[in-house]
């Protein structure tokens, strides 16, 4: 009996000491983040954007796969850390320019979230098992790299795409959205089908959606 229990209390002291060490990336990430000069005023009240965006991937996840693994779950809360850091403007303003800036973006994050885990004490297999997902490796054959695109794809549509509405022309928003869904999975498309839009983000993602 006496085994038993020293076996209990090993599993849960480990429980306790990868709980404290998942807790101590996040915040290390929400650190990282919460220096973003970009604003987004949320309940009103005046955000860092790429942390709000961090906790929005997150929660997207955590609805996606409530089981999700800690590689996943640390991934969608580094996605896109510390991203004004590589702005867009570095880059030529034409197709190959915004590939480049994308991709560079992507090794970025990558890097700059291994470090953080490192730091913390993970060790090498889980801190390249969120650089792959960070990076999106295996992207279009499931899994978690494909629970993280969904729930990057439903964070967009739920609080960014109304906005764009104001800022970009119909043709191109027409032009986005079937990118968009094209990435998603069948239960991602289900969840963004259930969101609540405005009669005018409906009408435009019924004409990008429709077939002809």
């Amino acid at each position: 009996m006496s085994k038993l229990v020293d076996s209990r209390r090993r599993l849960r002291l480990i429980k306790m000491f990868e709980d404290s060490r998942f807790a101590r990336a996040c915040a290390a990430f929400d650190t990282a983040n919460a220096e973003d000069p970009n604003l987004e005023e949320v309940d009103g009240e005046k955000r860092p954007h790429e942390l709000v965006d961090a906790e929005r991937v997150s929660a997207w996840v955590i609805k996606l796969k409530p089981d999700a693994s800690v590689s996943l779950r640390l991934a969608s809360r580094c996605q896109h850390i510390c991203r004004w850091k590589v702005p867009r403007d570095q880059y030529p303003r034409n197709r190959a320019g915004y590939l480049r800036w994308r991709q560079d973006l992507k090794k970025f994050h990558a890097d700059t979230a291994a470090e953080i885990l490192k730091d913390i004490g993970y060790d090498k297999a889980l801190i390249q098992s969120v650089r792959d997902l960070n990076l999106k490796k295996g992207l279009g054959k499931g899994g978690d790299v494909q629970v993280l695109e969904d729930a990057l794809c439903l964070t967009f549509l739920e609080f960014e795409f109304e906005s764009f509405l104001k800022r970009l022309p119909e043709e191109r928003i027409v032009g986005i959205l079937p990118k968009t869904w094209a990435k998603m999975s069948e239960s991602g498309r289900e969840h963004a089908l259930s969101l609540s839009f405005g009669e005018a983000a409906k009408r435009l993602l019924n004409k990008a959606l429709s077939p002809e």
